[in-house]
């Protein structure tokens, strides 16, 4: 599977794509670095954070590429944002459910254009907002776990029915939901259903889905379309797990090890033509 756009001789950082990212909380910067140094290593051309105040110091210093733009709230996301200048913007990692947090997250997508990722306390938020389903952008991607899945939609009996459910759900928004886990599958507006086969058990550590949401980020900001970029992440992101495994094990792997091998996964890809 090779479906990375080519890189044009003449690409320079404004041809390349802009994606925005609105991550972290007092006490969770953490989750809005890997977001970043993820989709700043799936090749975009710039990405700016919408953080806490809180957190500038150690984003500007973890994250030196990244653009960082703060809140008016040094503890957590209050204030939505224009998103015209961007290409994709992504929503979650580490942003808390605070209902100041809540209420901005809602108005930040009803007012968005561009493609749009949700993950995390983002998929909280709309669990917890009877309707906000209705309001998504066309080809919204969500990737939740599977205990955001549960909050989204309701206990099932099986796999099967949490599976049918959940692809019922991405055919009546017109959205695309990734159910991570072993051999994610990515559930399709038009019904399809695409099971990635990379990735390994070292990969269930903090911050791997924070990971997953900065390489998706990536992808849609360069120009991928939706569905591609839910399928080449998720692809990408379990190769580079599958590559960090081989050397490192699986039993000490962590988030920043996924990131470390992105550029390799990509080698991996694009070299399998």
């Amino acid at each position: 599977m090779n479906n990375i756009l080519p890189r044009p001789l003449d690409a320079h950082k404004g041809s390349m794509g802009h994606a925005a990212l609105i991550a972290g909380s007092y006490g969770m910067a953490g989750a809005a670095i890997l977001a970043s140094r993820a989709c700043l290593r799936s090749g975009v051309g710039k990405l700016t954070l919408h953080t806490p105040a809180f957190n500038l110091p150690i984003i500007q210093a973890s994250v030196p590429e990244a653009i960082v733009h703060t809140d008016s709230d040094a503890d957590h996301f209050t204030t939505p944002f224009p998103t015209t200048a961007y290409q994709a913007l992504a929503i979650g990692p580490g942003l808390s459910t605070h209902h100041d947090t809540a209420r901005a997250v809602l108005a930040q997508i009803r007012q968005t254009t561009c493609p749009l990722v949700l993950d995390a306390d983002a998929l909280n938020i709309l669990a917890q907002s009877p309707g906000s389903l209705s309001m998504l952008p066309t080809s919204t991607i969500l990737t939740p776990h599977k205990g955001e899945l549960r909050r989204l939609i309701g206990e099932t009996a099986s796999v099967e029915e949490e599976l049918q459910t959940t692809i019922a759900l991405a055919q009546k928004y017109h959205i695309i939901i990734i159910i991570k886990g072993p051999h994610s599958a990515i559930c399709a507006p038009d019904g399809t259903v695409h099971y990635n086969t990379t990735g390994n058990p070292g990969m269930a550590t903090a911050g791997s889905g924070d990971v997953l949401t900065g390489i998706i980020l990536g992808l849609l900001a360069r120009g991928h379309q939706p569905v591609q970029a839910a399928q080449l992440g998720t692809c990408l992101h379990g190769l580079a797990g599958d590559l960090a495994a081989d050397v490192l094990g699986q039993e000490s792997l962590i988030a920043s090890d996924i990131i470390k091998y992105l550029p390799q996964a990509f080698k991996c890809m694009m070299a399998d033509v």
